[in-house]
């Protein structure tokens, strides 16, 4: 049997530090081995192959900030509309750390417990307006500006790769939308942002999101229709400037019929199997081929409501066991769509008080059911290395995990990097 001594002095220390000082941490790590129950040897042999490999996420979230409470109440006592309310929380959220040191070593921590290189980052909104695409945006540039001793932004696959080597963490940004110039005069000059964006470091995009826009529908949308002709041109547009296609939130009819589109690697970048669980988020067999066959991946997710069966890990691990044994490892990632939420959040968030009620926005719409507050600790986003425990349990050979952890997603940012062979 390992003891903690042996643990703490092996070569994947870094990934067990931070639960040493961290209580949120620990106590993730601790949900997790009470729900996997792996041997010492498993244990040992995933944290091992974890801390050598390559992780890059295939979507999701850099640690987040703690807002300060004081200002937000502050701006709501001066009578501030939502939109400003929601800008102000956002800014404090997303890149705060930059600015505030206090918050610095928890937010390295929680990168350095994942084992994580790089993610691709959400750094865009829900729809095609540019300029609330930008917002976000701005915020990943600054917080990697400021921070780029150890987080930087990648520009290219290498850039990620050499990130691993140095021992740093970088973001690969993704733009959530499709920018659209919504002035109608010519499907060239509409699709012209795209281009743009990628020249501002954008390098990922959803086709759609929830609901349905110009380009296609969303998984939300009970017609399920499929891509327009503007959303052919669009793919091809994202082809032509080195942008992958995301169909994480398309609706099913869509996301196949892009996937036969597009002359690129597809991906669904935060999503699953219908035969495992049936959600709206999730895709069926006919869709997740044809995904794989475009030479893309399905990125699986890790939110509770999302996976049934308890919607735990195991839930988790069930999804990628299922995928790579239909469709084979090289058409699986890792997309948690969660984040890192410090232990001084909810302390800000109560000083905040309560905030003026809003409208949903609509792209965000959600039917009756499909999204709920559930969750599960074993699912932390700092359990990154118990994500591959569970894989190691399920058998998957280290090669295949390694393909699961960033090996695929990295295939596929060269390939349709521009100039890719």
């Amino acid at each position: 049997m390992t003891s903690r001594r042996e643990f703490m002095g092996a070569s994947f220390a870094p990934l067990l530090q931070a639960a040493e000082t961290n209580p949120k941490i620990r106590e993730a790590r601790e949900a997790a081995i009470a729900v996997l129950k792996p041997s010492h040897k498993d244990l040992e042999h995933a944290l091992e192959l974890h801390s050598k490999s390559l992780v890059v996420e295939s979507y999701g979230f850099a640690p987040r900030s703690a807002i300060d409470g004081d200002k937000m109440r502050e701006a709501i006592e001066a009578g501030a509309n939502s939109l400003e309310l929601e800008d102000l929380y956002t800014e404090m959220q997303l890149m705060r750390v930059a600015d505030d040191p206090s918050q610095l070593q928890e937010y390295l921590g929680a990168w350095n417990a994942s084992g994580v290189t790089c993610v691709l980052q959400n750094a865009g909104e829900e729809g095609t307006a540019p300029g609330r695409l930008l917002k976000r945006l701005a915020h990943f540039t600054y917080l990697t500006d400021k921070l780029r001793d150890y987080v930087s932004r990648a520009a290219t696959p290498d850039d990620i790769e050499q990130a691993k080597k140095q021992g740093r963490h970088c973001l690969y940004l993704t733009g959530n939308g499709v920018p659209l110039s919504q002035e109608w005069n010519s499907g060239a000059e509409e699709l012209a942002y795209i281009r743009l964006f990628f020249q501002l470091g954008i390098r990922m995009m959803h086709l759609t999101y929830n609901r349905r826009n110009v380009l296609g529908d969303g998984c939300a949308e009970p017609a399920n229709g499929g891509i327009s002709d503007l959303g052919r041109a669009a793919i091809a547009e994202m082809n032509r400037a080195g942008v992958i296609v995301d169909v994480a939130h398309s609706g099913w009819r869509t996301s196949l019929e892009a996937a036969k589109a597009s002359s690129k690697p597809v991906v669904a970048s935060h999503s699953g199997a219908v035969a495992v669980h049936r959600h709206i988020r999730s895709k069926p067999d006919d869709v997740i081929r044809a995904i794989a066959d475009s030479g893309g991946y399905v990125g699986v997710y890790s939110v509770a409501s999302f996976l049934g069966r308890g919607g735990d890990l195991n839930a988790m691990i069930d999804q990628i066991d299922y995928l790579v044994k239909r469709f084979g490892a090289g058409h699986v990632a890792i997309g948690t769509d969660i984040a890192y939420i410090p232990g001084r959040a909810q302390e800000e968030n109560r000083k905040m008080g309560r905030s003026p009620k809003r409208r949903p926005r609509y792209e965000a719409f959600w039917p009756p059911g499909a999204l709920d507050s559930r969750s599960h600790p074993s699912l932390a986003w700092t359990n990154w290395p118990m994500f591959t425990v569970g894989m190691v349990q399920r058998g998957i050979s280290d090669a295949d995990i390694q393909k699961i952890l960033g090996g695929n997603v990295m295939r596929v940012a060269r390939a349709v990097f521009p100039n890719a062979a």
